[in-house]
């Protein structure tokens, strides 16, 4: 464990936590004193992101969870709850990707990123909430992208689901501002994860290498540490808005 104690006393709930950014971030809040929950559909890669963050002297669990499932978001919820009692952040991470040309865009593929990437958004914060008020307020940080700020083709599925999370953060943070309840994205650019080595062949890779900015992609740690800001008390005037961290890549 480290001496940053951020999150000392607090419950930080991770979806999508078994890998990527979502690993990267529930073991960041327990670096800085959360216990955390994460979930996620694969119960041995969360059982040892669990084992990671108790050898660091922080204590966590796992929870299996498929957020296009309503009972299974209410499921980690509760889960959260009867573990450690209160639930004071959660970072709704959870997401798939989709590229194609437009006529391969089947119903079936839609379905099941919108299922995943915002009706799981939408939902996790609808069971989130409440219990977050009960605390007398929360901090909520959704996963968007730099595909829900620009468009990109062969992607279209995908940026139309980050669009949507960019919206949904927004109006939801509207909603409950005045109830203490702060909700803001995080928009990654390319980050080195495994859904980026899913998405990119070593051509396209060293392309996208190439028209960053900052010459290189990013790391998990990095939205982690964006993520751990927008939670914390030093952003507590922040609320309905995307932090954009992608190396300058939209900037060009």
């Amino acid at each position: 464990m480290n001496n940053n104690n951020t999150f000392e006393g607090k419950v930080a709930l991770v979806t999508g936590g078994t890998s990527g950014i979502g690993k990267a971030t529930a073991i960041a809040f327990a670096r800085a004193g959360a216990k955390v929950i994460l979930t996620g559909r694969r119960e041995k890669e969360g059982a040892q992101v669990v084992a990671e963050i108790k050898k660091l002297g922080a204590d966590a669990a796992f929870v299996r969870a498929d957020v296009a499932k309503d009972a299974d978001v209410k499921a980690m919820v509760d889960f959260a709850v009867n573990k450690f009692g209160r639930l004071d952040v959660a970072f709704n991470n959870a997401g798939v990707e989709w590229k194609g040309p437009l006529d391969q865009a089947t119903e079936a593929e839609y379905r099941r990123v919108f299922d995943i990437n915002v009706w799981g958004v939408l939902n996790s914060m609808r069971h989130e909430i409440p219990v977050m008020l009960k605390n007398g307020g929360g901090a909520i940080v959704n996963t968007s992208s730099v595909a829900g700020h620009v468009g990109l083709p062969q992607v279209s599925v995908y940026i139309a689901s980050k669009h949507a999370v960019e919206g949904l953060t927004k109006s939801v943070a509207l909603e409950f501002a005045k109830q203490n309840i702060r909700i803001n994205a995080v928009a990654p650019g390319v980050i080195a994860t495994e859904m980026f080595d899913r998405f990119a062949d070593d051509q396209l890779r060293n392309h996208i290498t190439s028209i960053v900015p900052v010459a290189r992609v990013g790391a998990a740690e990095e939205i982690a540490a964006a993520v751990l800001y927008l939670t914390s008390d030093a952003a507590k005037f922040t609320t309905g808005a995307s932090l954009v961290v992608d190396g300058g890549f939209i900037a060009g």
